[in-house]
């Protein structure tokens, strides 16, 4: 991405929003009932929709190749799926 006041601000959101889906995942591992665990997925599941946001908003604006933009929006459309499963799973478990 080019050294500019906007690209440095998208960089900054995505890399906020991805590093907080790692962050989620792994604080449920930690978490203490089932419901926090839960929780922590729906976060980790809203961070990486967050980060297909602005991933799409740095393809609308034209600041990176749109090729590379759409090999990690399809990786975050799998993140999403895992871990909408993984929710669903987590909430049908006794």
């Amino acid at each position: 991405m080019p050294n500019d006041f906007i690209s440095k601000n998208l960089t900054s959101q995505l890399f906020r929003s991805g590093s907080s889906i790692g962050a989620n995942f792994n604080e449920a591992y930690a978490a203490s009932s089932k419901k926090d665990f839960i929780n922590f997925f729906h976060h980790a599941l809203k961070s990486a929709n967050e980060s297909k946001f602005w991933l799409e908003l740095i393809k609308d604006i034209r600041k990176v190749d749109e090729s590379k933009i759409g090999a990690l929006t399809e990786e975050l459309d799998s993140i999403c799926r895992i871990l909408a499963k993984s929710i669903i799973t987590a909430k049908n478990r006794k």
